[in-house]
């Protein structure tokens, strides 16, 4: 007997159960679909499989070895569902949900496969088998796909990649400001380049009317040899005063451009969305930022600058040996085609080459950078010697993929410079035959082989080059990926004036997925100005993302936030964000004074306005303890203060402001009780005549909440004041009863006894 099966669903034939499956299956009954769910009901890890076959859909419970089975048959249903990191696959008929199974999102793909298999088979009719053009397939050359991508592997192969060398026009933009200085620079560079060429011109009449005659027995005539010594110094006194005007105003405006760019770079980061962080390393973010910027201003002080001087150099030298002796010049240019088709053939590898080490390099910043911001973590673990590790592993692999290039570089530049020397070698030969037969003079030979060294030496500069502009092309590459990102939280064309805002907030079918992972759905919730207002739930249940779109850090998949009855996606960003004090968990101080960093919001802000917010947020107190007062100076991430003493100065920060909108994430989550007594007053102050939302995993911080709100897996399940969810004894009570016994048993384990009165007032104060 003989099944077919689709390729994601072999790994089910497997072992003991997968020998059980195929006792299972009908001499016609093909396996289409498998998923591997790896989470029991409880979310153990334990392996299970379930399968969609031509007729039917079998399961393996996790931990089980026996398979059940269900006919496909109308009315039979799947549904998949994600939240918190965990897929859920449901088999429900019209009546009741029949079976489900968990599984880590990592198999999602193939959950999702499974369904579209499923889907197709019920509505075909069961026992009819699928067919190839079931396969997905690429809409734009309908190659069917990969099981576990979206991505067609065929247009990615026919996608040529950039030449990245021409990257580096795109460099004008910036350099256009300066276009003046680039003229003027470019005309002193002629004007140089011209002034070195009148030597070697000047050695002809020297050798022939000079030095020649001489040998055959006349005189020097002094005043000669002195005017062409003259033109000769002349010459080199125009050629250094030139070529230091043009290096310095090159110099110049080549500094500018490297400023500018790194600050349109540094700007245009920080408008993007924070899903763009989320997916980057630090490290590599400053590298790009730090050295890329710093290796593209090198080669266009330095680099670019030679490049055209020796195009300049080369074609003018050329037109010189032209005009001299046409069939001399042409033997001079027989290097010309080799050394051109050996800079074609190493451009690409030095390309490709220099975007390695660039992220080879980033590798070892992002060392770096992971390090030294948590060498607390470091030390507390001991981890010293694996982090010397780590650092010594990415700059061996830096080394490796250097030495790897170098050794094209090192075969290059050697060839060049000999197909240069056998080039000299031809001129002379042919030189001195054309002097024995008196075709030319002994001085036009010496004035021809003094501009083929410069005309040789500017050819392998030019081949040098090749290496600084790929190098340069790869950093500007990698600084135009950030330019081009575009935010996914995007200003409007015509923003909507936001002077000033009442704070009532209204959410209508809100939607979110990160990825493919839905986080919010159908969110519907109204919410009054100067209303406080609790989010409460389990880990995972949507509540930071929620405030995350009201901060308008991420836009919503579907539906709208609305800010006094305004689509919040028609103000300017800045504008609106201006109105909104955020308070987070882990509250992030920089490096700087006290009184700066509670002025962050607000840089303008006085002395009395800072003490002032300071006092409100109960921090007054204990930063005149600090040795310099409100001038003392905060470690990086607030480093030498405790966690709630850094809690009250972001508190201090957010109501310098005086926000509209104030939103509490966690934010007495991480201190201890009399921390969070002194905390819990400090908002109380924070949160008078503004629409609060608070988020709290204690539910005994919410006491003064005016309603609570409870989620779950991204939707409102429970919305009012404590005593009416209490009473209702839904979601919110069982959150509430199970998070009073866990304080109850830590209590007890503790040796303490707690009045039970306290974990379950009967009358709260206020709406807790």
């Amino acid at each position: 007997m003989q099944h077919h099966h689709s390729v994601d669903a072999s790994g089910v034939f497997s072992g003991p159960v997968g020998a059980d499956l195929r006792a299972k299956l009908a001499s016609d009954e093909n396996v289409l679909a498998a998923l591997q769910v790896d989470l029991s009901a409880d979310l153990r890890f334990v392996s299970g499989w379930v399968v969609v076959t031509s007729r039917r859909l079998l399961a393996c419970d996790p931990g089980a070895t026996v398979w059940r089975d269900w006919a496909l048959a109308p009315g039979l249903s799947l549904k998949l569902q994600d939240h918190g990191g965990v897929g859920t696959l449901e088999l429900h008929n019209p009546q009741e949900r029949v079976a489900f199974w968990r599984f880590t999102l990592g198999h999602h793909p193939q959950a999702l496969r499974l369904v579209q298999r499923f889907e197709q088979q019920v509505e075909r009719g069961a026992g009819q088998a699928a067919t190839e053009e079931d396969e997905p397939a690429c809409p734009a050359c309908h190659t069917p796909l990969p099981p576990d991508t979206d991505e067609c592997p065929a247009c990615a192969r026919a996608q040529a990649p950039q030449t990245s060398t021409w990257v580096l026009l795109r460099l004008w933009r910036f350099a256009r400001p300066y276009r003046k200085q680039l003229a003027a620079g470019f005309a002193l560079t002629m004007a140089s380049t011209a002034a070195t060429l009148v030597p070697p011109y000047l050695t002809i009449p020297l050798m022939d009317d000079i030095l020649i005659p001489y040998q055959n027995g006349q005189t020097i005539d002094p005043w000669l040899v002195l005017t062409y010594l003259g033109g000769l110094l002349l010459a080199a006194l125009a050629a250094w005063g030139l070529s230091w005007a043009r290096t310095y105003i090159l110099a110049l405006v080549s500094e500018r451009i490297g400023a500018d760019l790194r600050t349109t770079t540094y700007e245009h980061l920080l408008r993007l969305s924070l899903d763009y962080f989320g997916g980057k390393r630090t490290g590599d973010l400053m590298a790009r930022i730090g050295s890329e910027t710093d290796r593209i201003n090198v080669f266009l002080s330095l680099h670019a600058l030679d490049f055209i001087t020796d195009v300049l150099m080369i074609f003018m030298t050329a037109v010189i040996l032209f005009s001299i002796n046409p069939w001399l010049a042409l033997v001079t240019l027989v290097p010309l085609p080799f050394i051109a088709w050996m800079i074609h053939t190493v451009r690409d590898r030095l390309r490709t080459g220099f975007e390695k080490i660039d992220r080879v390099w980033s590798e070892v910043t992002n060392v770096l950078a992971d390090t030294i911001p948590g060498i607390r973590v470091v030390k507390a673990f001991a981890q010293e010697k694996r982090e010397a590790q780590r650092f010594r592993d990415a700059n061996q692999h830096n080394l490796e993929v250097n030495d790897k290039l170098n050794k094209t570089w090192s075969l290059f530049t050697p060839t060049v410079s000999l197909l240069t020397e056998i080039g000299l070698l031809v001129v002379w030969a042919f030189g001195i035959w054309l002097v024995s037969r008196n075709q030319i003079t002994v001085g036009v030979l010496t004035a021809f082989i003094a501009y083929i060294g410069r005309f040789y030496g500017r050819l392998d500069s030019m081949s040098r080059i090749v290496s600084v502009t790929q190098k340069a092309a790869a950093g500007a590459k990698r600084i135009f990926d950030i330019l081009d990102h575009v935010s996914n939280v995007p200003d409007p064309a015509q923003p909507v004036k936001v002077d000033k805002i009442a704070g009532s907030i209204t959410m209508q079918n809100v939607g979110f997925r990160y990825g493919s992972r839905a986080v919010i759905k159908g969110l519907d919730l109204e919410i009054r100005a100067g209303e406080m207002i609790g989010l409460v739930g389990h880990s995972g249940s949507g509540k930071s993302t929620l405030v995350n779109l009201i901060n308008r850090f991420y836009d919503v998949s579907d539906g709208s936030i609305q800010v006094d009855g305004i689509d919040i996606r028609r103000f300017a960003v800045a504008d609106y964000r201006r109105h909104i004090g955020l308070v987070l968990q882990e509250p992030f101080l920089f490096f700087g004074t006290i009184a700066e960093n509670i002025a962050y919001g607000k840089p303008d802000a006085t002395r009395e306005e800072i003490v002032a917010a300071a006092r409100a947020a109960h921090a007054h107190e204990f930063i005149l303890r600090l040795p310099h007062g409100y001038d003392s100076l905060v470690g990086e991430r607030g480093q030498g203060l405790s966690g709630g003493e850094r809690q009250r100065i972001s508190i201090a920060r957010a109501l310098l402001i005086d926000p509209r909108i104030l939103i509490l994430d966690e934010a007495t989550s991480a201190v201890d009780t009399e921390t969070e007594k002194e905390i819990q007053r400090a908002l109380d102050n924070l949160v008078q005549g503004r629409t609060t939302i608070a988020i709290a995993h204690r539910l005994s911080t919410l006491r003064k909440a005016d309603r609570l709100v409870v989620m779950d897996r991204g939707e409102v399940v429970e919305v009012g004041p404590h005593d009416e969810l209490m009473d209702k004894q839904g979601a919110y009570w069982r959150l509430y009863e199970a998070q009073a016994r866990r304080a109850e048993e830590d209590a007890q384990a503790a040796g303490v006894i707690i009045d039970s009165s306290l974990l379950h007032p009967a009358h709260p104060a206020g709406n807790s």
